[in-house]
């Protein structure tokens, strides 16, 4: 056997693997622990209050990676992206916002993708308080 078939049977070989890991959605980009606790800054942390216009899921930076769940907040401030929590932890807590909804959220400013947003440390909605994250920004729902 020629050294240059061996070469193409591996070469082959990778390429077939790499495919059918594409194919089964694997991730090639590890998710950094504690990222979300990392963007949130308790200097930055202000109050807002509004009505929610949209509720979206994404997979996003303050989540590590993961598919997060956001709403997004119209205040007499203008609309803020809201960074909730991962979308696993608000479905295994059964906690879910809707367009129409008033809420009060405490939160860290930051940009992501050139939107004015906040990391939700805690959400207030009539009279329930929704804890989501500690002083530092780290996660404290789990799931």
């Amino acid at each position: 056997m020629k050294i240059s078939s061996l070469l193409y049977g591996m070469a082959f070989a990778v390429v077939v693997m790499c495919v059918v890991l594409l194919i089964l959605g694997v991730n090639f980009h590890p998710p950094v622990s504690g990222q979300g606790a990392a963007l949130y800054n308790p200097a930055e942390e202000i109050t807002v209050k509004g009505v929610v216009r949209e509720v979206q899921e994404f997979d996003c930076p303050v989540s590590e990676g993961e598919l997060g769940s956001h709403v997004i907040l119209k205040t007499s401030d203008g609309m803020w992206q809201v960074h909730l929590a991962p979308v696993r932890v608000m479905s295994g807590q059964k906690l879910n916002f809707t367009p129409g909804d008033q809420i009060e959220v405490v939160g860290s400013k930051l940009k992501v993708g050139g939107k004015k947003g906040l990391i939700a440390r805690e959400v207030i909605r009539g009279n329930e308080t929704y804890t989501f994250r500690d002083h530092s920004g780290k996660l404290m729902l789990t799931q």
